[in-house]
């Protein structure tokens, strides 16, 4: 628990914020964990009930008149208070639990600050909302996006009951793509921070309207205060007419990808 008369700024807040939720995620890891079914397959555990705990105990005593948006836990606080944090404390819940150590602790002020966290990698990466930052063994670099890696995150979940037409797999099979891109499937948007970090050419997901989804919030963040190239899968701005979403780690791959979506829908 912090002092809640400390004076952070909201960089600061998200960050610590996920790295306590990223404390239980690894601190329970390997354990039998309880399950709570959520239907249609997805299920949440007590490592993702109890990381949500941690972060809204950051957040409460840093911002208590703040809103909060939970994965787990639903809304919290005033109706009609002027800011909310959208949390996601266990961003591949399924992959936790099967033993893999690729998820990710999602944090983020609407239109503000925000931090995604990798509990195995001991690392945040975060924004002030202008400028994006890695933290690991207390030194901060600034993020440079670049596709020089050529690999592309793409979302293999099932599609959202928004999904559009075209669906993110379709990508795969098209001759352009592997011709110039090599995918790799992390199942969790810890890939949306590595594209702002330039350990991935871009990210790719189908899907309705992701900007205020407490699982893609924090890494949109990343992605644009690093300045890569964020639309939906039409190519049209986030928001809520906007389908999916393109992360890219400059405008030549954002345009490759967009082109292949084109020829697959």
């Amino acid at each position: 628990m912090i002092d809640s008369h400390v004076s952070w700024d909201d960089a600061t807040v998200a960050t610590e914020a996920a790295r306590s939720g990223a404390d239980v995620v690894r601190g329970l890891y390997g354990r039998r964990l309880d399950r709570v079914d959520k239907g249609g397959g997805d299920f949440a555990t007590t490592a993702d009930v109890r990381a949500e705990e941690a972060i809204l105990d950051v957040i409460r005593a840093a911002r208590p008149d703040d809103a909060v948006l939970g994965e787990e836990g639903g809304r919290r606080g005033a109706a009609d208070a002027a800011r909310q944090w959208l949390v996601d404390p266990l961003c591949g819940t399924l992959n936790y639990a099967s033993g893999s150590m690729l998820v990710a602790v999602n944090v983020a002020l609407r239109d503000g600050a925000a931090a995604v966290a990798d509990p195995f990698g001991d690392e945040v990466v975060f924004t002030d909302g202008e400028t994006a930052w890695l933290r690991r063994a207390g030194i901060d670099t600034r993020l440079a996006p670049t596709s020089a890696t050529q690999l592309v995150d793409v979302n293999l979940d099932p599609p959202f009951p928004s999904a559009p037409g075209f669906r993110a797999v379709e990508l795969l099979a098209h001759p352009g793509f592997v011709a110039r891109f090599r995918p790799r499937v992390v199942s969790t948007t810890l890939a949306l921070a590595w594209v702002a970090a330039g350990r991935r050419a871009a990210y790719v997901t189908d899907g309705g309207d992701l900007s205020d989804s407490v699982h893609f919030a924090a890494g949109i963040a990343l992605c644009r205060a690093a300045g890569c190239v964020v639309t939906g899968i039409d190519g049209a701005p986030l928001g809520e007419t906007g389908r999916g979403l393109v992360a890219a780690a400059d405008a030549e791959t954002h345009a490759l990808l967009m082109s292949m979506i084109r020829d697959a829908n």
